[in-house]
């Protein structure tokens, strides 16, 4: 059965809270209250050949951006990369729902992290159709879900797909019980 939404405690509507493109009320995730967490996990540079990122500075990725000079790269540019390139949960009214989401989006991807996030939606009791896509489905689903319950699945699911990973790659096995901390946190 569908959880009924869990209520958001000592939450009074202010002039910051709005209706969501899907028609939810409330207080909408912020990227300047996820993005520390993100820095906390991701560190600064790294250019470990076992890491399947390969070189990164503050999570950024010489894959994901070549042009980039990795090593030179600042704390506030890599902030700029994470909200132009990577942010796309303000519609969510969850703080940590977005943030978990955004986290998962920076280390395994958008279309992994949504369809991470929809298989958890199913999970408890919410038929999204899992496409990795983040839209308005998905959205108001996320919204009208018990956060603790999707997060307690997010968390569950990220965890199985570093196990794979480290199944797949034996070479990053070094890297699983800190992958494992990250989907626990």
């Amino acid at each position: 059965a569908k959880s009924a939404k869990k209520p958001m405690p000592n939450f009074t509507p202010t002039s910051k809270s709005r209706k969501t493109a899907t028609g939810e009320e409330g207080e909408l995730a912020k990227f300047e209250l996820s993005i520390d967490t993100i820095l906390k996990h991701e560190g600064g540079y790294v250019n470990d050949p076992d890491d399947p990122g390969g070189e990164t500075n503050f999570g950024i990725s010489k894959r994901q951006y070549p042009a980039l000079d990795i090593g030179s790269l600042t704390l506030e540019g890599a902030k700029e990369i994470y909200r132009e390139d990577y942010w796309n949960y303000g519609e969510i009214i969850s703080q940590p729902v977005a943030t978990k989401v955004f986290d998962m989006a920076v280390n395994m991807g958008h279309d992994r992290a949504h369809r991470i996030l929809q298989e958890a939606l199913q999970n408890i009791g919410d038929p999204v159709r899992i496409d990795g896509v983040l839209g308005p489905q998905t959205i108001k689903a996320t919204n009208g879900s018990d956060y603790e319950e999707l997060l307690k699945e997010i968390r569950v699911l990220m965890a199985v797909r570093y196990a794979q990973i480290a199944l797949a790659r034996p070479t990053t096995r070094k890297f699983l019980y800190n992958w494992m901390r990250r989907a626990a946190s």
